[in-house]
């Protein structure tokens, strides 16, 4: 299993939710000057929609995600 560095840092949003250890949704990631799909795993259940930065490649298109929201957002 080959990490994909590129995307880790990436930010994305799920298009499906994740499930914590219950197992992984899926995520669209702005990368490489366009987008992909990944399956996306998260320490806890995260919903549909949420902003998500990936912290972790785990090859074979699946990333670690967490939620993100911008600090500078009002």
């Amino acid at each position: 299993m080959q990490s994909d560095e590129a995307v880790i840092g990436c930010f994305g949003v799920l298009v499906i939710g994740t499930r914590g250890p219950a197992g992984p949704g899926e995520v669209l990631v702005s990368v490489r000057g366009g987008s992909e799909t990944f399956l996306a795993w998260s320490p806890e259940p995260l919903p549909t929609g949420t902003t998500v930065l990936v912290i972790e490649s785990r090859g074979t298109r699946q990333v670690d995600v967490s939620a993100w929201r911008d600090p500078l957002a009002p």
